[in-house]
């Protein structure tokens, strides 16, 4: 059965109105990070068996599938159906009449994550650091400390010496901790820029007395500024609130138009089978083994929050945040409001029998279609990681001519 067409300008008008639509990049993720539209998630043909139902949890969520002249739409379209999915369709003429429309491509992967990050910096004029700046702070015995938000194997590759691992939506319940003196200087770093940037304006946002400056392009600023890393570092933040915590976070959360709500609406939202929604737990994988409620997922914050095309493919679609803190969910929802989404904070839920057990993890492609970040491992050549910065700074006009985003920044 041949897949129903559906022109770019019909996908540009689903997303501009905010409806509900899974826009699928069937190429394998080295391809897809060449070019794609903002919106486009990218799930290979292979792998749709593998990913499908943990990805597009509807069976009648409008999917829009294509390719760049590989042939894999038909099979793909055909899998999909197989699988129960009931509303399927294909790009008219593909990725080639996405770009023949008129409509922008974006690079990379995680690219509207790391656009929505330089919106940010540009609208909050977030306050950063170069490496050699920080450098001299550590030389001079400066009063700071450096919190690396990026995932603990990430940290444990490489980081900045002395740094501690504070995986971003842990920040703002650990950073009370890490920093109990509010004269010490906090500084954020990831690998790149959207992840400290976020770190840091959480901070901001959430009210900590400490200066809070981002360390300005990561690891790769430091490496390109001919700084030293450390590699196999262990150190972990604990968790500590600074003061107002909570209630500054909760109230950060509201600003961006987060809704808290209980089991009962929870429940409801779940029933309403003419929608999707995602529930994710986004503690660190150590609480959510030990204890989580049933059918949410686990993805912890910082990543969710940067993964998003990866976690929810279905733009337009409800997400359903749990913590039993409060604190990593309603600063993770915070950001993904402002990202566009309809997002919830569970209220409570913990009281009631958990199941245990490790995250469930989908398997990993293979290595060969994989796309090499520039700012992963240890032997990247300056130029990819200048290219990639160079990259990331032109995203904010590159949003402003694509006009799909709809993002906003408090």
């Amino acid at each position: 059965m041949i897949a129903p067409t559906v022109t770019p300008s019909q996908v540009r008008c689903a997303l501009l109105l905010r409806d509900e639509i899974a826009l699928l990049d069937l190429r394998h993720e080295a391809a897809y990070a060449t070019g794609h539209p903002l919106f486009a998630a990218n799930m290979a043909a292979d792998r749709i068996t593998l990913e499908a139902e943990t990805r597009l949890p509807r069976k009648n969520v409008p999917i829009v599938v294509y390719d760049a002249g590989e042939g894999v739409v038909p099979q793909a379209a055909d899998r999909l159906r197989a699988m129960g999915y009931t509303d399927v369709r294909q790009l008219d003429g593909g990725l080639q009449a996405w770009q023949m429309a008129g409509f922008e491509l974006f690079r990379d992967v995680n690219s509207y994550a790391k656009a929505f990050g330089e919106m940010v910096e540009s609208r909050r004029h977030t306050p950063s650091l170069s490496a050699d700046e920080v450098a001299g702070l550590m030389a001079s015995k400066a009063n700071i400390a450096v919190l690396d938000v990026r995932r603990f194997d990430e940290y444990a590759t490489m980081n900045i010496p002395g740094s501690i691992s504070v995986p971003g939506a842990e920040l703002v319940l650990r950073a009370g901790r890490a920093a109990p003196d509010p004269e010490t200087t906090i500084i954020v770093n990831c690998a790149g820029r959207t992840r400290s940037i976020i770190g840091t304006q959480s901070l901001i946002n959430a009210g900590v007395a400490n200066k809070v400056l981002a360390l300005r392009n990561g690891t790769i600023g430091w490496t390109l500024a001919g700084q030293d890393l450390e590699h196999g570092a262990d150190r972990r933040g604990e968790i500590g609130l600074f003061e107002g915590a909570k209630t500054n976070a909760r109230e950060v959360a509201y600003r961006a138009g987060v809704r808290h709500v209980g089991i009962a609406e929870a429940i409801a939202l779940e029933g309403q089978t003419s929608r999707t929604l995602y529930r994710f737990d986004v503690r660190a994988s150590e609480d959510y083994a030990a204890g989580h409620l049933r059918g949410f997922r686990h993805y912890p914050g910082g990543q969710l929050v940067q993964e998003i095309d990866m976690a929810a493919p279905v733009r337009g679609a409800r997400i359903l945040l749990t913590d039993n803190m409060g604190i990593r969910a309603d600063m993770t929802g915070s950001w993904l409001a402002q990202m566009g989404w309809e997002t919830y904070v569970l209220e409570g839920g913990y009281e009631r029998t958990l199941e245990v057990g490790p995250p469930e993890v989908l398997p990993k492609p293979d290595p060969s279609h994989r796309y090499r970040r520039p700012y992963e491992g240890t032997d990247r050549a300056p130029g990819a990681m200048q290219a990639y910065l160079d990259w990331e700074y032109g995203l904010v006009e590159q949003l402003r001519r694509d006009a799909t985003h709809g993002f906003f920044v408090i």
